[in-house]
């Protein structure tokens, strides 16, 4: 999945951009309260981008 794709649809889901990291973004999703970073790679595997949507509670 396209890394632009993926941050497309987790703000579209409401989750906001927290930090910028020299290698990951950090993303929060303020109805759970829960961050997680998201690799700036242009190619996010399916398997992880499924786990950072599950941790995010946005599945």
């Amino acid at each position: 999945m396209k890394r632009k794709e993926f941050v497309r649809r987790l703000e579209q889901e409401g989750c906001t951009l927290l930090r910028r990291g020299s290698r990951h973004d950090i993303y929060v999703n303020p109805k759970t309260g829960m961050r997680q970073p998201v690799p700036r790679h242009t190619e996010l595997d399916n398997a992880l981008a499924k786990h950072i949507r599950k941790y995010l509670g946005v599945e």
